[in-house]
């Protein structure tokens, strides 16, 4: 168990990779705060926690709201002490939409929940890591398409995962002196809801793009996150880590 005495927020926690994560930092001993909107399948993350054991509270939380993002933090340190693990993984799969076409409302949605959302909780993370004075670890959802460009109205998703990965090179260079390593993973397709709902539910076709051709599990990702959080992986920061079964190999 190698987060024992260690306290982490999943933002995004209540379903695919964020639900996923969050049991796996708990199996390996972390305290974990769980984040979202959704409060009843928030709890039942929780109480997936705490039937292996472990230690979970829900928060629900917008994080493109400044004052839900502040208040999940304190709420983290006020149950259980401290900050030191970080998964912000809250994400929206967007409006489909060609760049003249889609609306500005749902252009910037995209951008506040998946990147103004990651700014808010790394903003607010850094700080009680900073003023813990014992560095931490951050890692950030991205996606395969921050790394390259997708066609079929996509532009405000990749956009918007692109400056995820901006967003993590400018934080892990400023505050690796103050020992916070800060990473982001890039899933490819992955099965979740999210993929289900863009995919139109034909999740086989959308395997068929991989050259491994099947789709990746949450619980790939999940172990990829435990791996860039753990100090297997100490001299790793300002790194995007793709889980794409080679998706950008081709």
């Amino acid at each position: 168990m190698i987060f024992v005495n260690k306290v982490a927020i999943v933002t995004g926690g209540t379903s695919g990779m964020g639900q996923t994560t969050a049991i796996a930092l708990a199996k390996e001993g972390a305290k974990v705060l769980v984040a979202g909107r959704r409060a009843e399948e928030g709890a039942k993350t929780v109480a997936a926690i705490e039937e292996i054991g472990g230690e979970a509270i829900f928060h629900k939380t917008d994080v493109s709201n400044s004052a839900d993002v502040q208040a999940m933090v304190a709420k983290a340190v006020e149950t259980f002490g401290s900050l030191d693990i970080a998964f912000n993984n809250a994400g929206f799969h967007g409006h489909f939409g060609m760049i003249a076409d889609q609306s500005e409302e749902d252009f910037f949605q995209t951008m506040d929940i998946n990147f103004k959302g990651a700014y808010l909780c790394l903003k607010y993370e850094i700080k009680q890591m900073v003023a813990q004075g014992r560095g931490g670890v951050i890692v950030n959802t991205s996606s395969v398409s921050g790394l390259r460009t997708m066609a079929g109205g996509l532009a405000s998703y990749v956009i918007s995962k692109g400056a995820v990965l901006s967003l993590t090179k400018c934080a892990a260079v400023e505050y690796a002196q103050a020992g916070i390593r800060v990473n982001a993973i890039a899933p490819g397709g992955i099965l979740t809801d999210m993929l289900r709902t863009v995919s139109g539910g034909n999740t086989d076709m959308m395997a068929q793009y991989n050259p491994m051709k099947r789709l990746g599990q949450p619980e790939e990702i999940a172990n990829a996150v435990i791996w860039l959080c753990s100090d297997a992986s100490s001299y790793v920061t300002g790194h995007t880590l793709a889980v794409d079964g080679g998706l950008l190999a081709l």
